[in-house]
């Protein structure tokens, strides 16, 4: 005969309500809940082992991922598997550390209390890591029709639309169609737009007159549209004169000063009335901050972004923190005015800080504020072909690439992950004969569809008393009171 929750809960006193879906037991020590697991909720994870917490990471993936290598895997440079870790790998062994995939709801910020979609749980202190989506500024045409690309699982979306593509250019009797499948269109200038650019420059010139003989590669053109007047927008004019010297020679066609306003019949529509045909609309133009369903407008700035002080504490909030991407500092760091580049050392050196703030605010001591420390950016075009800035040094060309290949191998998790990367990169130096031109579709399992389209529809409410709360987890507060009173 089953146990209904309510009386599990009766049995097992330290697990409370609001930590029942999470199956997590209470703890004499401070509970920190880090909600997102990339650069710096993965850096605060660590830097508080063997800390005076317990700590919960909280991820709608069960893997961390390295997003700047992400493009690779669409343009089928590497394997998914080589720039993504299991967060419990990475924390095996640990003590007072527990994962849990779920999507973060809501923050009842007077109750400590933050809802996810498997249900409750309390929090001494909470800190927002979740990084940033997509910002497809409100055009809806565009968000439905366009492929982004800001995890893994987007850009292996894009490897099998571009290789699909490819076969269906092969068999189709219209020629208009041809060409759409054979366009690629990107939209973005920055160095994720760049950087694909250059990739498929090099799949167009390298790969499909070895796979696909019987097309000519010459019908496969690459756009790169940017609604500025520059590449790379963040780094230096030269460095994005760079740049585009580079694209264009590798047969990118740059479009500046260019905006993109709709997409309708397979054609990129851009303000000056210029269409594109394509099939291969890819959007990397700009990004905004997770949101977090009920959280006070008051709270949010620029680009979606949780609005912080110098020591990531979210303004009103002494016990919520936002770091990396998902953050803005508008006055914190006076080098810094206006807020952070949204770069993976900026939420490093927020999470490493943030974690002895916490240590030192349980001590009653004075917390230190965060000062960012440029180390510099780089983006890669291809083979040979990158650029670099550091403080007054500036890069462009092999050594940059040597440079910018040193950095990302040795950033990569795992020393399999580091030996797979590095000996993709030399054979693909060597030859640019990949293997991994694969099209694979996951099929999920009914079970794991049931489950998911549950989980969707449970943990909504707007406030603890909602409707949107589990009728479980109701009738288990409704026991407790009944045997209290």
């Amino acid at each position: 005969m089953g146990t209904s929750l309510w009386q599990a809960a009766a049995a097992f006193p330290y697990f409370s309500l609001r930590n029942m879906a999470f199956n997590i037991p209470k703890s004499d020590k401070k509970r920190v809940v880090i909600v997102g697991g990339g650069f710096g909720g993965l850096k605060l994870a660590n830097k508080l082992k063997n800390s005076d917490f317990q700590v919960v990471l909280i991820d709608r993936n069960n893997y961390h991922q390295f997003p700047p290598l992400i493009y690779q895997v669409a343009s089928a440079g590497i394997e998914p598997s080589s720039i993504s870790f299991p967060f419990r790998k990475l924390f095996h062994g640990r003590k007072d550390f527990y994962f849990r995939m779920a999507e973060v709801r809501s923050v009842f910020t007077e109750q400590n209390i933050l809802q996810t979609s498997i249900g409750k749980i309390s929090y001494d202190y909470l800190v927002f890591a979740a990084g940033t989506t997509t910002n497809f500024f409100g055009n809806k045409n565009v968000e439905e029709h366009a492929i982004p690309m800001k995890n893994v699982s987007e850009a292996m979306g894009l490897r099998n639309a571009l290789l699909e593509n490819f076969e269906r250019a092969l068999t189709c009797s219209s020629e208009t169609e041809r060409q759409e499948l054979l366009n690629v269109v990107i939209v973005g200038g920055g160095a994720t737009g760049v950087e694909v650019a250059g990739a498929l420059s090099e799949m167009k010139n390298y790969v499909l007159p070895k796979d696909y003989p019987d097309m000519p590669s010459s019908l496969m053109n690459i756009y790169l549209i940017e609604a500025g007047p520059r590449l790379l927008p963040a780094m230096s004019p030269p460095t994005s004169a760079h740049v585009e010297s580079f694209l264009r020679t590798m047969g990118v066609n740059v479009l500046l000063n260019k905006m993109v306003t709709d997409y309708q019949n397979h054609r990129v529509i851009l303000k000056d009335g210029t269409q594109i045909a394509t099939r291969t609309f890819i959007w990397v133009s700009g990004v905004a901050g997770e949101e977090v369903g009920n959280l006070d407008p008051k709270f949010v700035g620029r680009g979606r972004r949780i609005v912080v002080n110098a020591h990531n504490q979210v303004e009103g909030l002494d016990n919520v923190f936002a770091i990396g991407d998902q953050c803005i500092m508008p006055e914190g760091d006076p080098n810094w005015k206006g807020g952070h580049p949204q770069l993976a050392q900026v939420a490093i050196q927020q999470g490493k800080l943030l974690a002895r703030n916490l240590q030192a605010l349980e001590k009653g001591k004075k917390l230190k504020p965060f000062r960012y420390k440029n180390l510099g950016a780089m983006a890669t075009v291809g083979r040979n072909r990158a650029v670099a800035e550091f403080s007054e040094v500036k890069m462009a060309g092999f050594f940059a690439w040597v440079m910018w290949l040193l950095v990302h191998l040795r950033s990569i998790l795992g020393i399999r992950n580091k030996s797979i990367v590095f000996l993709n990169w030399v054979w693909n130096y060597v030859s640019y004969a990949q293997s991994l031109r694969f099209i694979v579709y996951a099929r999920k399992a009914k079970e794991v569809v049931d489950r998911q389209a549950r989980l969707a529809s449970q943990h909504w409410g707007n406030d603890l008393l909602s409707e949107g709360v589990d009728a479980q987890e109701k009738e288990i507060d409704a026991k407790n009171a009944e045997q209290q009173s």
